[in-house]
């Protein structure tokens, strides 16, 4: 799975999961400040549900958080779930 970062301009953003080519699922956020985003919404295929896709992409944008020295706000429903889930992601909570 290739998972890639994509702006869409100053303040708003995603991660995107692509397998074999096709798009398998993205996770969208929004700038909240210089330091914080807001998860606010993911989307996976329906070909691709039940792989484990929605939570790959979180992973990621936990490693880039981490590596930019971000915090996250999960409004997402799905998100927020993961982070109550994991305990090792939870560093990055607001």
């Amino acid at each position: 799975m290739n998972i890639t970062h994509e702006k869409s301009g100053p303040i708003r953003g995603s991660f995107r999961a692509e397998k074999d080519g096709k798009r398998a699922g993205e996770m969208f956020y929004s700038k909240a400040g210089q330091d914080k985003i807001i998860i606010d919404h993911t989307e996976v295929e329906e070909a691709f549900r039940g792989e484990g896709v929605g939570k790959q992409i979180l992973y990621k944008i936990v490693e880039w958080a981490r590596a930019e020295n971000i915090k996250i706000v999960p409004l997402c429903p799905f998100a927020k779930s993961v982070f109550d889930k994991e305990d090792e992601i939870r560093d990055v909570l607001n």
